[in-house]
């Protein structure tokens, strides 16, 4: 029977894979990928490494330790998505500024034009 870990294994490598192509199709930016890289990469070596859950498991007094490895999944991806979220914000923020500069320079020229 598969377990838990070898399916979020599969899950893992078929992210990695995921954003390898969308890397390679150009769909998303190689700065914006790397987390996506590391997050995929911590998941297949987690997954892999059973007597290093099996301790956090211990440590945290759950009996199961493929539910560690979700929580440390849940944690690495609301991490990605809060990195994203700034990013987007960011984003927001210089869209809106370079707005504010293309209506004025279209002012100025409006006003040029007007006096010539």
């Amino acid at each position: 029977m598969i377990s838990l870990l070898d399916i979020l294994t599969i899950l893992a490598v078929v992210l990695l894979l995921v954003v390898l192509r969308a890397i390679r199709r150009e769909h998303i930016r190689v700065e914006h990928s790397v987390s996506w890289l590391a997050a995929s990469a911590a998941l297949i070596v987690l997954s892999r490494s059973g007597r290093l859950l099996e301790k956090a498991a211990d440590a945290v007094g759950i009996r199961e330790p493929s539910l560690i490895l979700l929580m440390l999944i849940l944690m690495v991806f609301l991490g990605v998505f809060y990195r994203f979220s700034r990013v987007v914000s960011e984003l927001k923020d210089m869209n809106i500024t370079l707005t504010q500069r293309v209506a004025i320079l279209e002012f100025l020229l409006r006003e040029k034009n007007g006096q010539a």
